[in-house]
């Protein structure tokens, strides 16, 4: 087999292999079917639904100025990462600004608001209590606040926003919001004091809200990154429940323990509940374009005459930090999605950014990466180098059998392959290493594409965000040149058409390369001058061999 011909496919696989990977990626693996509902759900009190449209099939998405959510009093929290904003109608969770991560590296002072009560962009996490019997506060109860504004001072670890409701027959709850320093969790918890003459029982649920937003970005975004819900349990663990899968079928399942998140690129909401609860997941579409995933408590609170009761759970809305992620419950730190290599990426992510604790910048990260990479892989490369560095040098004998046999091309193979096993030449032994970095390269991809570590994230010179595509094209022309030097090194197949196509192959991936992150162009850069300068060392002491 002509080692070119393979050497062409398995470039074009990479493509192929990107293209799927955005395909299964864009149409949202699908959950399992869930059961109907049980006898002890439907007993379980249901949170107020909005008014659901007739069809709940998929909407366009809605636009600025369209109706937005009920809005009362603001109050405002800031701490040292946050900014939020508490809406009294409800006690929602209705802003929440990220201070430590700029929207665009042109306007440092306007930060990534990751939760939102603006169409079209609408994120908002939403809690309440809901009983058989009686009223209680829901996401559409308004409520007293005890402050409008709290500032976290410099000598405060934590901070508590309260809430005050009061219904009838002596009930009154306390909604409170606990801001801590340097964390974006918040502790959201409700104390039910009964002054009443009989006890009480009631239902915990939490949930969020939010639309469907189209990616941006043009050709660099036929690969995005997944957005839309999932769900955690100890039986099924990490889960996918896409925009689609709520509108198909309402999700209904008992579980104990286990999360509910929605994601999008670099930033997640998680609500987490205590680990031992019995719980009923859920999913709902309003108007056929708000979609909600929440939980709602299977076992009652039950508060006596005169006592008090206190239930609530966390919620974390902030970047996908994995540092982060790591400490909060089992599975939290899947929503960093490195896709179907998971399994290979996730130790890349770990090795680089252990080089980056020591090097400060992760553009000279990806650098060192490489070169570990290489170092890794030395053996089979140099297996490969010198299976090449042969076949260069019996070009002229393969030129001569193709003179001879060009009307025969079975005789030629047979020659062909009689000449290898005379000269002791693997022709596939040059593919291997290429075989292999397909998956790396992928891995990489998504690792530079889904990790927020690397946002914003400046190498040097022009190069101020690894994430994004170079502005002005210099590491993919880096990146072609390098390619067209390889592609010199190597033996150059004997039909003319395969000597054309392999010339047009650097031009091919440096437009192709274009739209990729700067980062990942910067790895297949600094792999192309590392594996130049070891196949022209190999290759020179093989030709210097054969002339002693």
């Amino acid at each position: 087999m002509d080692n070119q011909r393979l050497i062409l496919f398995v470039a074009l696989s990479v493509i192929i292999l990107l293209l799927w990977q955005a395909w299964e990626q864009e149409r949202q693996v699908r959950a399992p079917q869930t059961p109907t509902e049980t006898a002890v759900q439907r007993e379980i009190p249901q949170p107020p639904s909005e008014q659901r449209g007739a069809q709940t099939k998929a909407a366009e998405a809605p636009k600025a100025g369209a109706e937005i959510l009920e809005r009362g009093e603001r109050v405002l929290v800031t701490t040292d990462l946050l900014r939020a904003e508490i809406d009294t109608h409800g006690g929602d969770l209705r802003v929440l600004s990220l201070l430590n991560y700029p929207l665009t590296l042109g306007e440092p002072g306007k930060s990534v608001r990751l939760l939102n009560d603006s169409l079209p962009d609408l994120f908002v996490a939403q809690s309440g209590l809901i009983g058989r019997e009686g009223a209680w506060p829901n996401h559409k109860t308004a409520y007293r606040p005890d402050k409008t504004q709290y500032q976290l001072a410099d000598n405060q670890d934590t901070l508590e926003a309260r809430l005050e409701w009061s219904g009838p027959e002596g009930v009154r709850v306390t909604k409170t919001f606990t801001f801590r320093r340097n964390d974006y969790l918040v502790d959201v918890s409700y104390t039910v004091r009964n002054g009443g003459k009989e006890a009480r029982e009631f239902f915990l649920y939490n949930q969020l809200l939010r639309t469907q937003i189209a990616e941006e970005g043009g050709i660099f975004a036929a690969m995005p990154s997944y957005q839309g819900a999932v769900i955690y349990s100890p039986e099924k663990k990490y889960e996918k429940v896409g925009f689609s899968d709520m509108v198909d079928k309402r999700l209904q399942r008992e579980v104990r323990g286990g999360w509910v998140a929605m994601l999008q690129h670099y930033f997640v909401g998680v609500w987490l509940p205590p680990a031992t609860d019995n719980l009923l997941f859920y999913s709902d579409v309003h108007n056929g374009a708000r979609y909600v995933i929440g939980y709602k408590s299977l076992v009652p609170t039950q508060v006596a005459a005169g006592q008090t009761a206190t239930l609530g759970a966390r919620l974390y809305a902030g970047p996908k930090e994995q540092k982060r992620l790591e400490q909060l419950p089992e599975g939290v730190s899947l929503t960093v999605d490195f896709g179907w290599l998971t399994v290979i990426a996730a130790p890349l992510f770990w090795v680089l950014d252990f080089i980056h604790r020591w090097v400060g910048n992760w553009g000279w990260a990806i650098v060192l990466l490489t070169a570990l990479i290489k170092l890794a892989f030395y053996p089979l490369s140099a297996a490969s180098y010198k299976s090449m560095a042969h076949m260069k040098k019996v070009q002229p004998k393969l030129q001569a059998l193709k003179e001879r046999y060009k009307d025969d091309k079975q005789k030629l193979n047979q020659a062909m392959m009689e000449m290898y096993k005379t000269e002791k030449i693997n022709p596939l032994g040059g593919c291997l290493p290429i075989l292999i970095q397909i998956p790396v390269f992928i891995a990489l991809y998504w690792v530079l594409l889904e990790s927020v570590e690397l946002r914003q994230a400046p190498w040097a010179l022009w190069i101020k965000d690894l994430s994004a595509p170079d502005p002005f094209y210099v590491l993919p022309v880096l990146m072609g040149v390098t390619m067209f030097a390889q592609t010199w090194l190597n033996p150059q197949p004997l039909d003319p058409i395969q000597q054309k196509v392999m010339l047009a192959m650097p031009l091919m991936f440096t437009v192709f390369f274009l739209f990729f992150p700067a980062g990942l162009v910067l790895y297949w850069v600094a792999q192309n001058l590392f594996s130049i300068a070891q196949q022209w060392w190999i290759t020179r002491s093989i030709e210097g061999a054969a002339k002693s």
